[in-house]
């Protein structure tokens, strides 16, 4: 697509970007980052995982954003007696007939959030793990695909551990993006309050039908990224994985680096990123923010760096200092 058509279809789309930060921003205070991480997911059809400590709108902006679209969203509240069925249906027999008819679970959706999804036992993330990664259920004997767009946006909490389980690898690693969300600031605060205990609440409405989101995502894919930057978003994941190769002194803090996936969600995400902006090509900066949220919960860390108290985000840092930009 020449570059003169593509911005001029980016321009035309970006501003559906404004009316949903618009919308959203009727009940959502701030989280500027959060709602975006959001959109990135929505328009790339990538899994989200947004972590944070309990009442900081983690569900409320989902709930925001799944108004803006004009698709089906079911909340799935995650628990230590959730069963597989209880996601993605069950067989039902029916005496009469001598035969099982099939009742389709939540998963059938096109939005679904998973609150406190660390919650559910390991039987259940096996269940989600399928939808997640094939995009599909299996009941019984039958496989069936799931809605197009389908997107888990999951939230958990990092400051509760009892009766939670550690989701596994593999399934952290099909979450494009991990959010981590913080306190409001005294004005938000004071903001949130106004509206909460003294104002009527407004109600959102919806901006985006599926066909667009997909018109959005084709865009998406047609971002120019240079082939200099391709090279450096696979540099950063291979320091990642061979820190020494890059002069980065983080190897007793890595005890697994970065998957293949990241280098695809990475340069996705970038891309993204640039059309949030209203732009029709990736910089090195959308790289440089957009990489902690791909990467920090893919990098396995040592007993020696937990010791240390020292966490993904900063080895990450020190992996942005040592690898040359384009």
């Amino acid at each position: 697509m020449p570059l003169e058509e593509l911005n001029a279809q980016i321009e035309a789309k970006h501003l559906l970007v404004s009316q949903i930060r618009e919308e959203i921003a009727k009940v959502l205070v701030g989280q500027r980052d959060l709602i975006d991480g959001l959109l990135m997911g929505l328009f790339t059809r990538g899994h989200i995982l947004i972590e944070g400590v309990p009442g900081l709108a983690k569900t409320s902006a989902v709930k925001a954003l799944a108004d803006t679209v004009r698709a089906d969203f079911k909340r799935i509240q995650f628990t230590p007696d959730l069963l597989p069925a209880d996601l993605v249906g069950t067989e039902i027999y029916r005496p009469k007939t001598g035969d099982f008819s099939i009742k389709k679970g939540p998963l059938f959706n096109n939005i679904i959030l998973a609150d406190e999804i660390n919650r559910a036992p390991s039987k259940v993330q096996s269940a989600l793990l399928e939808a997640m990664q094939e995009r599909q259920v299996t009941i019984g004997p039958t496989t069936f695909p799931l809605a197009d767009p389908f997107l888990v946006m999951a939230t958990q909490n990092p400051i509760e551990q009892e009766g939670t389980y550690p989701l596994p690898e593999a399934q952290v690693d099909r979450f494009m993006l991990k959010i981590l969300i913080d306190y409001p600031n005294k004005s938000e605060e004071k903001e949130i309050m106004k509206r909460v205990g003294f104002d009527t609440p407004e109600t959102i409405v919806p901006i985006l039908d599926p066909a667009e989101i997909s018109d959005i995502g084709q865009l998406i894919n047609s971002v120019y990224m240079d082939e200099k930057l391709k090279d450096y978003i696979v540099d950063l994941v291979f320091a990642t994985r061979d820190p020494g190769a890059y002069k980065v002194d983080v190897a007793n803090y890595i005890q697994f680096g970065a998957s293949p996936r990241a280098t695809i969600f990475l340069s996705l995400a970038a891309r993204a990123y640039a059309f949030l902006q209203g732009r029709a090509y990736v910089t090195p900066q959308d790289v440089k923010t957009i990489a902690p949220l791909v990467l920090r919960h893919r990098i396995l860390l040592t007993y020696e760096a937990e010791a240390e108290d020292i966490d993904t985000d900063r080895i990450i840092g020190h992996i942005f200092d040592s690898v040359e930009v384009p």
